[in-house]
């Protein structure tokens, strides 16, 4: 039997999803800057596997998210919950819905109408705890994050799709050197035709 490394990812997807491992939701958070590092530091010091993110309107972001749970319990399920709820990050539990695990992770995102000021940055994390948290540190509430694409596939770096809105010639600037100081790698995507054709 030949095994492709996308069918494996599946598998070892699916083991982590069936062994309570990790836990799928989907959260409401407000749209603004510094949301998703609140968000971030609510969740505390789990691994966040996976991060799908559109901007669809000025009020509320809809986020998809992953999370590695330490004791794999429901009452572990029910604390993360309930940490969220009490930040008003209203959440849904979707690791047990089919189509959200199926189809819906790989295809959140779309167009962004009147969404203006957008650049789309490729990136690379080191995997490790704190990368991400690092990197929304540096960028602060300085700009508004209006999407993230992001799925720990176990290398030894992450990769990410990142839209965010810089509205001067100095804030492309300021954000580069950002990165910069964070030895971060990262491509302007801005010009590639995929962006242009089916997200921008």
């Amino acid at each position: 039997m030949v095994l492709n490394f996308d069918r494996l990812r599946h598998v070892a997807e699916r083991a982590e999803l069936g062994e309570n491992r990790e836990m799928i939701m989907a959260v409401t958070i407000p749209e603004k800057p510094g949301s998703f590092k609140k968000f971030c530091a609510t969740i505390g010091k789990r691994s966040v596997t996976e991060f799908n993110y559109r901007y669809s309107s000025d009020k509320d972001a809809q986020i998809f998210v992953g999370v590695m749970l330490n004791a794999a319990t429901d009452d572990e399920k029910q604390d993360l919950v309930q940490r969220l709820e009490v930040k008003n990050f209203p959440v849904i539990d979707l690791s047990q819905n089919e189509m959200a695990k199926t189809h819906i992770r790989y295809m959140v995102g779309g167009r962004a109408d009147g969404l203006e000021g957008e650049k789309v940055y490729r990136l690379q994390f080191p995997e490790r705890p704190g990368a991400l948290m690092q990197f929304l540190n540096g960028v602060g509430g300085q700009w508004n994050i209006s999407m993230f694409h992001y799925r720990n596939h176990g290398a030894a770096y992450g990769r990410i799709l990142l839209g965010i809105q810089l509205a001067t010639k100095a804030d492309v600037t300021a954000f580069k050197k950002t990165v910069d100081d964070l030895s971060y790698e990262c491509w302007d995507e801005t010009d590639n035709p995929a962006y242009n054709l089916f997200l921008s």
